[in-house]
């Protein structure tokens, strides 16, 4: 038997990944389409996913970590352009520029680096600034930019940097009649103003994520980032699901039962006894658990049902504690199930099984967490 046999896969389907930047590329007009395949391409597997997006139509690749971006190029990807954004002093910025990688620039320290690493290997940096527009998270605020423009512009001048881009993270693309989303928008404008009256011809501007690829088409700008998205998940949930939005989930998360045994009435199940069977019945036993990226928030108890799944086409719950490296699941007193029978934890819906959005709903999380949560030890198989 094989070393790396597991008990449980993801199938990952390229072909919804491919379709799904299809669906946003004609959501985004004119507008290039960079697909973000950060954080293992949010659990699907980032070598795949990217070559499937890329098939779809997106001309560029969006990582948050540097390795992500060197494994990319490692791994043979080398026509479109790549973007990596989130780096800390003394990040391996000289490799990124062998490798034809542009780089953000969401800071002064950040900008000394990138020249630095471009005068030691003699090429020139694209940099796309960070814009700080209201997420308060990474990137520099308007009277930052206002003070980096200056050392920006005469960087590009001896040839260290070709300022090629600009953009900025939406905080509230998914409700987009909150206020903050036009604020936002009228401060990147601002930005994009300042930065070209300062000398910067920028090849892309680009602020819209998943959620405003779909509602918002007046800041697609000259390329949109969609992540979610592009994996068949609803950016939007509490106004849209995937289906409406003519995307396909990609992912489908599948387990076999380990072991089926029959348990008396009053019989407390998995840690700490949370659940207790109300009568004689049939337990299953899944074999994975938080060590693979199932949250533990999905636990069952008699009065809140846990994490759903689908076996024998009915859909049942986790209950009890989800453990390490398994969950229970009570079949019921008339329950027919083997060991071996299909487990499927979350897919797309169509054939009645949960989804990631509804494992979201359980843990009062998102459906982003379901996904990019999974551990690397569960195989993903494509197809």
């Amino acid at each position: 038997m094989s070393a790396v046999w597991y008990p449980g896969r993801a199938v990952v389907d390229t072909a919804a990944i491919r379709g799904n930047v299809e669906t946003l590329s004609a959501a985004a007009g004119s507008a290039q389409v960079m697909a973000v395949v950060k954080a293992d391409a949010y659990g699907h597997g980032m070598l795949a996913s990217a070559r499937a997006a890329l098939a779809g139509g997106a001309t560029w690749l969006g990582v948050a970590q540097t390795a992500e971006a060197l494994a990319l190029r490692a791994a043979g990807i080398v026509e479109p352009r790549v973007l990596t954004w989130l780096y800390s002093p003394g990040a391996p910025l000289a490799d990124l520029l062998v490798a034809d990688v542009d780089v953000s620039v969401s800071a002064r320290w950040a900008l000394d680096e990138v020249v630095a690493a471009a005068r030691a290997t003699g090429r020139t940096a694209r940099v796309h600034i960070k814009l700080d527009t209201g997420l308060g998270r990474n990137g520099m605020t308007r009277p930052q930019l206002d003070d980096l423009l200056a050392p920006l512009m005469r960087a590009q001048a001896d040839g260290s940097v070709a300022v090629v881009g600009i953009w900025s993270h939406l905080a509230f693309a998914d409700a987009p009649d909150h206020p903050t989303v036009r604020g936002q928008a009228q401060v990147f404008a601002d930005g994009v103003a300042a930065a070209e009256r300062a000398g910067a011809r920028f090849e892309v501007r680009h602020l819209a994520n998943s959620a405003a690829v779909l509602r918002w088409p007046s800041v697609h700008y000259d390329m949109v980032r969609p992540g979610l998205a592009l994996y068949g998940l609803s950016p939007i949930p509490d106004q849209a699901g995937s289906d409406e939005l003519g995307l396909v989930p990609a992912m489908t998360l599948q387990a076999h039962l380990a072991t089926v045994k029959p348990v008396p009435a009053g019989q407390g199940l998995s840690y700490t006894h949370q659940y207790v069977t109300t009568q004689d019945t049939t337990v299953g036993i899944v074999p994975l658990g938080y060590a693979d990226g199932i949250p533990r928030h999905a636990s069952g108890t008699n009065a809140r049902p846990g994490g759903p799944v689908q076996i024998g086409g009915r859909r049942l719950a986790v209950a009890g504690r989800v453990c390490m490296d398994q969950v229970v699941v009570d079949l019921g007193p008339d329950a027919s199930d083997t060991a071996g029978d299909l487990v499927t934890l979350f897919g797309p819906g169509t054939h009645g099984e949960p989804t990631a959005q509804d494992w979201a709903d359980v843990c009062g999380t998102i459906s982003y967490e379901i996904v990019t949560r999974l551990g690397a030890q569960v195989p993903r198989e494509y197809v």
